[in-house]
This record gives structure tokens, C-alpha cells and sequence, in this order.
């Protein structure tokens, strides 16, 4: 005989999960007490369910497996649903408990209630409540399919008080298998003609899912095609960015090449990859509903096929099975030299203008290219700081990018502690605005607590940046509640354990990467920046006015 909280984390286990990550709750203490006869699964608690939830869907985007967080009713939901709606646009799976009141309180506002359906349904692939401790099996088994089926994504289940007491002799779950959908002999064979009859054809690689072997898989299709291939936003670590084939990345920020490579190409290979605003300018880029290049669409969601692009071929088919099926066919044509032209233009790109004030970001990033190691992990959140580490540095192929496709603040904190957590002995990079990184600066806590320290880079230019440019924009000379007056970095630094230092000339850079480097207990570097150099390409005054 067991209760409903020790059948729930046996079930959790048989997943192969072996972090929680959350904020205490006394929802849920059944959970956190049976927690103690499960040392195989270790409990990360966060300073803030937000944090909690970014944790989690770093872990998973890290591993591969679904992330798992626990947060409290009411406040803690609510905190916690940033880290849903992140995991939803950025097809991440993502498993979210909360804890509920006691069934025979439910629909009487009872303290901290909250209708989780009505409120997650928008973010959430499923939302559910367990009314039944022998149900827990099922549910389970549900939830973390439903997060690793077809476009993956997050999970809400909700967890009644009482339900979680409740003795039960029902038998946990064992591991939850899902298999990619694969493509027709058929399929296949058209698949390799319409390449193969392509003049000018691009692959737009990106999404979730990969296993390592997959991109390897793919690597080989496009090395021995000599295809170009754009990654999608924040997707740039899937490929080797130094490959010969790679061309850039469909971003925010976009340059005039890749607008002329996407606009030029007569065929369009999405491999993996949503087809939004943000790859597409707004859906400018490509006519709605039918592009005038030919597109192929594939993906492991049939959901996603036809979304907004009407493809001329889609293919209903998982990335890795794909990948080796391409990887094994005999070269469909050599496109190198039309390649070769477009990666050259995307090298041409990459050379910055010399940037305004006395810290040059280009050349800061120059040093950390020359500097990090190969299988280096970064980390971000959102805003104009981030073109510099999603544009501006190279991913070999056995480096990652941790980063929100959402454009959520305050991500690439929590993600690199948990990236330091999953892999201790790998550098790990947190690249931070001075805004974005006070959106979660308390999670600094769980390095302090759990002994797993990143370095992070804080751009400082005294302003929520992204904004004040758009502001800059539209309402010249009129600045209004951008400016930021920031805390004492260097103390700040101290009482959490990091080691610091302060960077405001380019030429002291190099000394202070070389330092944090070698620190064990991380660090903090704060980059003091003019507001002027707002993006790589464009000062705050030539915005203002042009």
C-alpha cells in the first residue's frame, strides 16, 4: 500500500527524470515528504516559480527529456505559467504539477484556488486534474506522452491535496516510448527528385527532438549535397556554424543577404522548423498562403503542416529518421558554388563596424570565439544584448544554445545553472542585459546552494535597451521608462559567491575572461556598454533618426 505522492514520484522516476525543479508549497507536501525515499531523483528549489519552470525547460532542452516542476496553487501557478508559455512556442517538453486545493473545496474560491484549465488552456498542449488517486498511472503515462508526441510542449496537470494522501495499490507506469512518425518509400522518392530538379534550394533547419545521432545524420545529407542551410531563431546550435554550408540564421535582426537568399531560392527544404513571424518578417518574406518557392515542409506534428504556409510537399515524418534516410541516399546534385556565395555573404555579415564608447562588443566577442572551448554552452535571455551571442558567435557542432524562442526575460540565468548543474565540468556562458538579468537575479541563490557556478556576462547599458531602440523609433527624443538604475554588481557578486569584475575598456576584457575562466566558484563579469551601440550594425542616434 502506497499513497497517491509515492506512486506519482515512482511513476516520474520510471521516466528517467532525475531532477525536480520547483518552489516549496504546502499544497504539496506530500510530494516533498515521500520525496525523501527517491534519492535517485535530486530537487532543485528555485527562488521563484518562474525560475523553477525556465529550469526545467533547460534541462529538458539539455537531455532530452521532458522537464519536471512543481510549484504551489494560486501565486505559484501563476509565477510558474512564464516558463509554460516559453516551453509552448519553443517546443519544449515540459511537465508542470501544482498543487490544488482538496477536491471537496474545488469551485468555492477557496484560498490560493484557481480554474488551471481555463487559465493554461491557451499555453498548454494538455491540462488536466487528477480526481482519482488510481488514475495516476494513466495520467501520468498521458502527460508525458502528450509532451513528447508530435511538436513537443508542456504539460499541466494539477494535483487536489487530498488526492495525493489517498493510499492506493495501483502499480506505477514504466517508461512512456514515443516513436517518430516515418516518411513512405514513396514519399521518399519524390522527396529526392524534387532536390535533386532544385536550382537554388535552401534548408531552413530548426525545432526540437534531435537526437545526436539525427543531426549527425543531417550534417552528412548537407555535406554531401553541399545544400545551404539557415537555422532557425535560436535553433543555430544544430548545426555547425562553421560548416562550409552554413549561411546564417532566420532572427530577429535579419541582414539583406539572408532576406535575398530566402526571397532568391526556388525551393525551400523546412527541416524541423516552424515557419512563424520571426523567420518570415512578419510573414513578408514569403507570400500567405503559398510562397512562390516551392516548399517542403517537414515535420513530426502533421498540425504544423499548413499552419499558415500551404506547403506544395509536406511531409508528415520525424527529423532523426529523415536525417538517416538522406544520410544513406547517393547525392542528389553539388551545389557548391551557389553556396559557396552565400556563405560568403554571411561571413561579409559577421564583420561588425567599430562600436561607439570605450568597450567594443565586436571585438569582446572576437575574444570569446577565441577563447571558449569547443563544447561551450550558452545561455540567454531576451533583448538587443542577445544579437551579439545568437548572431555574432559561431557554434561549433558541439556547442549549445540554451535560449527562449518566446523572447522571455530573465531565461538564460536559470538555464545556465542548470546547465552547470547537468554538465559541471563544461564552460557555461550566461549572456545577460543588465535588465534582462534582474528578472531572475534571485536564482543566483541555487549556485550558491547547490555549488554549480556559470560565468556571466552582463551587458550594462542602463537601459531595458530593446525597448528604448522601438521607443527611438517611433517617438524620437521622447524616452520614458526605459532608463534603468541598476544595483551594485560587485557586491551583489560577492554575497552570492561569485568572484567579479568590472569591465569598461575592450582592452581589459581578455584579462577578465582569462581570470573567470580559471575560477571555480565562476563569475560575474559586468560589461559597461553606451547606450549608443544598440545593435551590431546600428547606433540609438541613426535610429532616432532616420
Amino acid at each position: 500500500m502506497k499513497n497517491g505522492a509515492n506512486l506519482l514520484l515512482e511513476c516520474v522516476k520510471n521516466q528517467k527524470v532525475n531532477k525536480l525543479f520547483g518552489v516549496p508549497g504546502e499544497s504539496y507536501l506530500s510530494i516533498l515528504d515521500q520525496l525523501l525515499n527517491f534519492p535517485e531523483m535530486k530537487w532543485i528549489g528555485a527562488r521563484q516559480e518562474g525560475g523553477a519552470a525556465f529550469m526545467a525547460s533547460a534541462y529538458a532542452q539539455l537531455t532530452g527529456n521532458p522537464g519536471v516542476c512543481f510549484v504551489t496553487r494560486g501565486p505559484g501557478s501563476t509565477n510558474a505559467s512564464i516558463g509554460v508559455h516559453t516551453a509552448s512556442q519553443g517546443s519544449i517538453p515540459l511537465i508542470l504539477f501544482i498543487g490544488q486545493v482538496s477536491s471537496e473545496l474545488i469551485g468555492r474560491e477557496a484560498f490560493q484556488e484557481l480554474d488551471y484549465k481555463l487559465f493554461f488552456n491557451g499555453m498548454a498542449k494538455w491540462v488536466t486534474e487528477i480526481n482519482n488517486v488510481n488514475r495516476i498511472p494513466e495520467i501520468i503515462g498521458r502527460a508525458f506522452a502528450t509532451a513528447l508526441s508530435g511538436r513537443q510542449g508542456p504539460v499541466v496537470v494539477s494535483l487536489p491535496e487530498n488526492i495525493l494522501s489517498e493510499n492506493t495499490q495501483k502499480l506505477s507506469i514504466e517508461r512512456v516510448k514515443i516513436s517518430e512518425p516515418s516518411i513512405s518509400e514513396e514519399a521518399f522518392e519524390k522527396l529526392k527528385i524534387k532536390l535533386s530538379c532544385s536550382k537554388r534550394p535552401l534548408a531552413l533547419v530548426g525545432g526540437t527532438g534531435w537526437s545526436r545521432k539525427g543531426i549527425e545524420d543531417f550534417h552528412k545529407f548537407i555535406d554531401k549535397n553541399k545544400i545551404p542551410v539557415i537555422s532557425s531563431f535560436r535553433r543555430q546550435d544544430i548545426f555547425d556554424n562553421n560548416s562550409e554550408s552554413y549561411v546564417g540564421v532566420a532572427g530577429f535582426g535579419k541582414n539583406q543577404h539572408l532576406r535575398n537568399a530566402l526571397n532568391d531560392c526556388d525551393l525551400i527544404l523546412a527541416f524541423n522548423s516552424l515557419i512563424g513571424d520571426v523567420v518570415t518578417d512578419g510573414y513578408e518574406l514569403f507570400d500567405v498562403p503559398k510562397p512562390k518557392q516551392y516548399l517542403i515542409h517537414v515535420n513530426p506534428s502533421d498540425r504544423e503542416l499548413g499552419k499558415v504556409y500551404q506547403p506544395d510537399f509536406p511531409i508528415h515524418c520525424g527529423p532523426n529518421i529523415l536525417s538517416n534516410l538522406l544520410s544513406k541516399s547517393k547525392p542528389l546534385g553539388n551545389w557548391q558554388k551557389y553556396t559557396k556565395i552565400l556563405r560568403q555573404n554571411h561571413l561579409n555579415t559577421l564583420k561588425v563596424p567599430e562600436q561607439p564608447g570605450n568597450l567594443d562588443m565586436g571585438l569582446v566577442m572576437q575574444c570569446l570565439q577565441e577563447s571558449l572551448p569547443d563544447d561551450v554552452i550558452f545561455t540567454n535571455g531576451a533583448g538587443n544584448f542577445s544579437l551579439w551571442s545568437n548572431v555574432h558567435f559561431r557554434f561549433s557542432k558541439n556547442a549549445r544554445l540554451l535560449a527562449p524562442t518566446s523572447g522571455a526575460m530573465g531565461f538564460g540565468l536559470p538555464a545556465a545553472l542548470v546547465a552547470k548543474l547537468t554538465y559541471p565540468k563544461k564552460t557555461v556562458i550566461c549572456f545577460a542585459g543588465d535588465g534582462d538579468i534582474q528578472m531572475n537575479i534571485a536564482e543566483l541563490g541555487i549556485a550558491m546552494q547547490y555549488k554549480c557556478f556559470p560565468i556571466i556576462i552582463i551587458i550594462n547599458n542602463s537601459s531595458y535597451g530593446t525597448i528604448r531602440m522601438h521607443q527611438e523609433k517611433s517617438f524620437p527624443n521622447r524616452v520614458n521608462a526605459t532608463d534603468i538604475i541598476n544595483p551594485n554588481f560587485a557586491l551583489l557578486s560577492k554575497s552570492y559567491g561569485f568572484s567579479f569584475s568590472k569591465v569598461e575598456k575592450t582592452k581589459d576584457f581578455d584579462f577578465a575572461l582569462k581570470t573567470a575562466l580559471n575560477k571555480k566558484n565562476g563569475a560575474i563579469i559586468e560589461l559597461v556598454v553606451s547606450i549608443e551601440s544598440i545593435t551590431p550594425s546600428k547606433t540609438l542616434s541613426s535610429i532616432k533618426n532616420s
